[in-house]
């Protein structure tokens, strides 16, 4: 038997477990840069709030109506999904991260065990010491799993886990569950079944075999067909590690400057570097994209593309943000609005062994620099993201503004100057996007910590 445990509305459920007085009421989540909704609250769901609605509608659409709107705050989901991760991997032999928010179990060793009522004590479990509601699927395969996930999490007489371990019990879920809810098809393919008249799980399930590889040509399909019918045929893999990884975003408003591409792309590549860290790899190449604002024909348009080799394989935050702002001297031409800039890192590897060129490094270095990154990111886990980051990744120009600012309040004197400079915080990237309803971080930082009255 498989399962799966999914946090209810997690970004949301995140939000409410340090804001109590949220329960039962409308919350929602916001994009980077406040741009949309993302996630919902079951109330707000009820509502008719729709995913992807533009925040700047969400007055408009709902008039006089209290929302509880959030921007979103990844440092803190990240942490308390990794929480309930913690408690899983306590309770089950394996387990395989699917997402930030589902995690697959395997429970060999579960079989003797009345695995609806475990399902039941393991939600309890999970909502008492994080505070965090998830819905529990249990079947003999990932796919039915996930539908007997869907079926926890929206019908309360489960009591947040559903087990679907008879075929009777199959068959019933999948007349009632929707093809384009099925999990592996996507929307392309969805509409396709759609199309030829499949409407449900269960008309899906009644086609011949022959007749779906044939029609579709495709083995994710094929084997979906196969779990559909009770067998387990989709491979138990551990998680696989990204082959490329971009970071990107669209920047709040338009650069024409090259100093300020420069720190955002620098921010973008040290992000590169920590994942490359994390799935224990390194990259051999390096790229950064540029690009105007597409949707505005009365400005000039431009776009570019480049890539820059390593000579020897790395996952170091200096090596990285280096190669990009080399990369993005290339490639940026000035009389411009920029809008969007990014990195990606290529060719990724194994970080052990790693083949070093002769004349790029020596091995003194590689381990200084190895050891370097290993305490930084010590640190910015123990303290928050952000505590040491390089000096290419300051937002100068906004903190020299900050800093006249504070003196012009302040005595002119040294002491006064001195105390200005102390009262600046340093403009790092996670202050720049904008998100003028982000919540604290007290789990990860000491200044967030809840102080009680």
């Amino acid at each position: 038997m498989y399962g799966i445990i999914d946090c209810d509305n997690c970004y949301v459920s995140c939000e409410r477990v340090f804001r109590p007085d949220l329960k039962d009421k409308p919350v929602v989540v916001l994009s980077n840069n406040d741009g949309c909704i993302v996630a919902r609250s079951n109330e707000a769901k009820k509502m008719g709030i729709k995913a992807g609605t533009p925040y700047f509608q969400l007055a408009q659409l709902f008039p006089n109506e209290k929302i509880a709107v959030f921007s979103s705050n990844y440092e803190l989901y990240a942490e308390m999904t990794g929480r309930v991760v913690s408690l899983i991997s306590k309770e089950v032999p394996a387990y395989f991260r699917y997402s930030i928010d589902e995690c697959f179990v395997y429970l060999e060793d579960k079989n003797h065990l009345d695995l609806k009522k475990w399902g039941e004590d393991l939600h309890k479990k999970i909502n008492q010491y994080v505070g965090m509601p998830v819905s529990i699927g249990i079947a003999p395969n990932k796919t039915l799993a996930k539908m007997a996930s869907h079926f926890a999490k929206k019908y309360k007489g489960y009591r947040h886990c559903c087990m679907i371990d008879t075929d009777e019990k199959r068959i019933k879920a999948l007349k009632l569950y929707p093809i384009g809810d099925v999990w592996g098809f996507g929307r392309k393919n969805a509409a396709k079944l759609k199309s030829d008249g499949i409407k449900t799980a269960y008309d899906f399930a009644q086609l011949d075999k022959e007749w779906v590889t044939m029609k579709y040509n495709n083995i994710n399909i094929v084997r979906i067909w196969q779990e559909l019918n009770g067998e387990d045929v989709v491979p138990n893999e551990v998680m696989a590690k990204k082959k490329t990884i971009c970071t990107s975003r669209s920047f709040n408003g338009m650069i024409p400057d090259f100093d300020s591409l420069a720190t955002h792309v620098s921010n973008y590549a040290a992000k590169c570097a920590e994942k490359l860290r994390q799935q224990g790899t390194v990259t051999s190449s390096v790229g950064v994209f540029l690009s105007t604002n597409i949707f505005r024909n009365d400005l000039a348009q431009y776009r570019n593309y480049q890539e820059q080799q390593l000579f020897t394989p790395s996952n170091s935050t200096i090596t990285i943000v280096q190669a990009a702002s080399d990369v993005l001297r290339k490639i940026y031409q000035p009389g411009f609005l920029y809008k969007k800039a990014g990195v990606t890192v290529l060719e990724i590897k194994p970080d052990n062994p790693i083949q070093q060129d002769l004349f790029d490094i020596n091995a003194d270095q590689f381990q200084k620099m190895k050891r370097l990154d290993e305490i930084i990111d010590r640190i910015n886990r123990f303290h928050g993201t952000e505590t040491i980051i390089l000096c290419s990744q300051q937002y100068t120009k906004k903190e020299q503004t900050m800093i006249e600012q504070e003196q012009s309040q302040t005595s002119l004197e040294p002491a006064g100057r001195k105390q200005a400079l102390h009262n600046v915080k340093t403009e790092v990237f996670a202050n720049v996007i904008k998100h003028d309803h982000r919540s604290p971080n007290p789990t990860t930082r000491w200044n967030d910590i809840i102080k009680l009255k």
